[in-house]
């Protein structure tokens, strides 16, 4: 099997910053009946909240300031992660800043489908290759690395 192919049933990781949580559970209620058939994951709190006020099964990692956010990058570079909803809070620093940029750096390595507001999101989850395997473009970088480097 191709480790590039997304499977029509995805895996998405669903992640909020602590004044996004609500939104994020707000459009995961109203998207139930999409998310349902796809496989969930998330960061601690984000995780447990949607679980508890939606009844999606979310498998949880820990706190993204405790890892969790690095947590979600390795399962993304494992191919246990293919699509992301990150509603992310622009106007707070976070303490985990340099941990979300890694996570971000990775999605984008990987060429995962990320959402970082409801409007992509929305489009992104309604999408046809919602219900569709997916080739992804993952870029072999491994080769523009320098040899002494590696």
């Amino acid at each position: 099997m191709d480790s590039n192919m997304l499977n029509k049933q995805k895996y998405i990781a669903l992640v909020a910053h602590d004044n996004r949580k609500r939104d994020l559970i707000d459009w995961a209620k109203s998207n139930y009946d999409v998310l349902c058939k796809h496989f969930l994951c998330g960061t601690g709190t984000t995780a447990t909240m949607i679980t508890e006020q939606t009844g999606l099964p979310v498998k949880g990692y820990k706190s993204g300031p405790l890892g969790g956010d690095q947590q979600i990058g390795a399962r993304i570079t494992e191919g246990k992660v293919d699509f992301m909803i990150f509603f992310w809070d622009p106007l707070s620093s976070q303490p985990h800043d340099p941990d979300v940029k890694a996570l971000l750096r990775i999605a984008v390595l990987y060429d995962i489908p990320v959402a970082m507001n409801r409007s992509s999101a929305d489009f992104m989850l309604n999408s046809p290759l919602m219900e569709q395997e997916y080739q992804r473009n993952v870029i072999d970088y491994y080769n523009k690395i320098p040899r002494d480097i590696r």
